[in-house]
């Protein structure tokens, strides 16, 4: 074996640095955190970015960094695969590059699992504003992401000649980073895609819920037995934002994504700033 999980924590034990989370969430901690879900769910199925949503929502409720990272990641795949479900038709004619990028983001996405568990809470912790600033970022920019993308597909409305094996060396590398803290991914393998294939932004945008897709279902897979999944939490959650992407696609034609993601990325960078002085 290359790598091994740590054991999983029971209340009041820790193991390689990771505190123990709570046995147990107060109601009102899980209506919270639901709360968040249903926000995060709608924030995804409009703007994206959620995860600068939910993942703060656990650690105020006192579940320690990398669980909070570990029980969203398991939270949100349900509404990852109905993303991928949705566009499933712009997959039509990419089976090529779905046989070739799928194991790649999948293979990332445990290469990212596995650094994650592998890391420190206190490690961990010292890195979560500049990944949340990250985020933000990567979600500041999506449109201008979108808007190159769009115009690189200009013009070419078939598909294009199919890309070599190396494609699926950089979706690899997005996908640790998915894999690891995952905010944002959307936007890197948006821009991936956009650099190895010209074609029309639709088929792009489907392949990219796919493959973000594969890479959170491949480390949800490895945190499943990680031992640091707060199931309580993680119930509450996928219901949440199963409610909250239905709500999103019922508002998206009311509520102007830019704004949405201004308002997001904004809460963002105070979430930040406050772990920062903290």
């Amino acid at each position: 074996m290359f790598f091994c999980l740590p054991a999983p924590i029971s209340a009041g034990a820790s193991s390689l640095g990771f505190p123990a989370f709570p046995s147990s969430l107060a109601p009102l901690d899980l209506l919270w955190i639901a709360l968040a879900a249903v926000g995060a769910g709608l924030v995804n199925a409009i703007a994206g970015g959620g995860t600068l949503i939910s993942f703060p929502a656990l650690m105020a409720v006192g579940v320690p960094a990398v669980a909070s990272n570990v029980t969203n990641t398991v939270a949100l795949v349900p509404g990852y695969l109905g993303a991928t479900f949705a566009q499933a038709r712009d997959l039509r004619g990419q089976e090529r590059r779905l046989r070739l990028l799928v194991p790649a983001a999948m293979l990332g996405g445990l290469a990212g699992s596995v650094l994650l568990l592998s890391t420190s809470e206190r490690l961990f912790r010292q890195l979560v504003p500049w990944l949340i600033l990250l985020a933000c970022g990567l979600l500041a920019s999506q449109e201008r992401v979108r808007r190159w993308a769009a115009a690189r597909s200009a013009g070419n409305p078939n598909p294009a000649p199919k890309a070599g094996a190396w494609a699926a060396l950089p979706v690899f590398a997005a996908a640790i980073y998915g894999g690891y803290f995952g905010a944002g991914l959307s936007v890197i393998i948006l821009a991936v895609l956009a650099l190895m294939y010209d074609d029309n932004l639709t088929r792009l945008n489907g392949l990219k819920q796919a493959l973000a897709f594969a890479t959170n279902v491949a480390a949800a897979g490895l945190f499943l037995f990680s031992g640091r999944v707060v199931w309580p939490a993680a119930a509450v959650m996928a219901v949440g934002a199963l409610a909250g992407g239905a709500l999103g696609g019922r508002l998206a034609s009311s509520i102007p994504p830019a704004v949405l993601r201004r308002v997001v990325v904004s809460l963002g960078v105070v979430v930040a700033l406050v772990y920062l002085v903290r």
